[in-house]
């Protein structure tokens, strides 16, 4: 004997399975929304150097297109303003790599191309590592010319072809100017 009191939301075709399927789809949905990791920034730090001085940086693990990690690091030292040096300083696994110098990094962004000076013989810890598997650029020309954060592509002759750099690597660059 069928009663209503026990009519399922099965039986029903208007209120059954596809209801059931769609509150699912709709739950799920949601939890994967809200479930989504947010995406990883890096931070720019502050520290002070060995003299005392005031160093902030932006540091960042990229590959190239042979899936050989870099690390990367601009810094700027000093006070900011739009006069701060900035540098940036490519490292390579020591023993994989020997990086030449003077030998400047080729940037480019579309049709936008900027060659950045080698400046790691001014560095006296790295003019002096035997090592070789650091590199120092001078990031200020790039930095004043950028208008937005774009990505870029890094190429240091004999060392890597491209090494792709995210937009928002890039914005951490540029705000190393002002950083406090």
């Amino acid at each position: 004997m069928c009663s209503p009191c026990f009519h399922t939301l099965d039986a029903d075709p208007l209120f059954g399975r596809p209801l059931i399927r769609l509150s699912l789809a709709l739950l799920s949905c949601l939890l994967m929304l809200f479930s989504t990791p947010t995406p990883v920034w890096a931070q720019v730090h502050t520290h002070l150097d060995e003299n005392g001085s005031e160093v902030v940086r932006s540091l960042e693990s990229l590959r190239d297109l042979d899936y050989q990690s870099w690390q990367v690091v601009a810094y700027r030292s000093g006070p900011p303003g739009p006069q701060a040096p900035l540098t940036l300083r490519i490292v390579g696994y020591p023993g994989k790599v020997r990086l030449d110098h003077p030998t400047p990094l080729q940037v480019s962004a579309g049709r936008r191309h900027w060659d950045l000076s080698d400046i790691t013989t001014a560095n006296p810890k790295l003019a002096t590592d035997s090592r070789d598997a650091a590199a120092e650029f001078d990031l200020k020309p790039l930095i004043d010319d950028l208008r937005k954060d774009r990505p870029l592509r890094l190429a240091l002759r004999g060392v890597f072809v491209e090494l792709p750099v995210p937009p928002f690597v890039v914005a951490e660059w540029r705000s190393l100017v002002q950083a406090a």
